[in-house]
């Protein structure tokens, strides 16, 4: 996140100075830091100058996640061997609202139906129930059933995915139940007719959108 700091009267003043604005966006942003950098006095802090890093962290990691693109890069950069931000780094720990859930539980080992994930974050309450995982990131309580395939997945908490769908580069939303049988990623003028896909092929679900389908 961006952090600021105002004066509590300096930045009331902001406010209502950009609401009688004509054309104004009203975001901070666009409107707010640029017209006070224009008319007044802005300073900024440089983040790399006070970044904590563990030794596996190359760079001082920071991400703007404001698009759907950028949200799922996020997550997957997490997937990485060495990913840019260190989860795991006990001497600067990420402190997060976490649940009490069951382990994640991977089951069946047929050579066709194999719970197994490489490349991978699982969290808690999870069951990869003879689903193949590649390169994917699945939040608590997420079920993905037999014969199906995930790859470049963002998965939010609480989904279903249905046997036998194939799903590559999404991101879906929390709660949402994936019809058995979906194929995500393969046809890109389908995908961008059924969900919202972006420039690079990322496709964003959600349960209404999964309602409008003909299947």
């Amino acid at each position: 996140m961006g952090i600021y700091v105002f004066h509590t009267k300096f930045l009331i003043d902001a406010l209502k100075r950009d609401a009688e604005t004509p054309g104004s966006s009203r975001d901070f942003g666009k409107d707010i830091i640029p017209y006070i950098v224009e008319h007044g006095k802005a300073v900024a802090h440089r983040f790399a100058d006070s970044c904590v890093r563990s030794d596996f962290e190359r760079e001082p990691y920071w991400r703007d996640a404001g698009t759907i693109d950028a949200y799922w890069q996020a997550n997957i950069d997490l997937t990485e061997i060495v990913p840019g931000l260190d989860l795991y780094d006990k001497s600067w720990p990420i402190w997060t609202y976490a649940e009490i859930t069951a382990p994640a539980k991977f089951v069946h080992d047929d050579e066709d139906r194999r719970g197994s994930a490489t490349s991978s974050v699982i969290s808690g309450d999870c069951i990869i129930s003879g689903s193949s995982l590649n390169r994917s990131l699945l939040f608590t309580g997420v079920r993905a059933n037999s014969y199906s395939k995930l790859d470049g997945a963002v998965i939010l908490p609480n989904v279903r995915i249905g046997r036998r769908a194939q799903l590559r580069d999404v991101v879906i939303d929390h709660g949402v139940t994936i019809p058995e049988g979906l194929v995500v990623g393969e046809d890109p003028e389908l995908d961008a007719k059924r969900f919202r896909r972006t420039e690079s092929g990322i496709c964003l679900i959600t349960q209404s959108m999964i309602d409008k389908l003909d299947l």
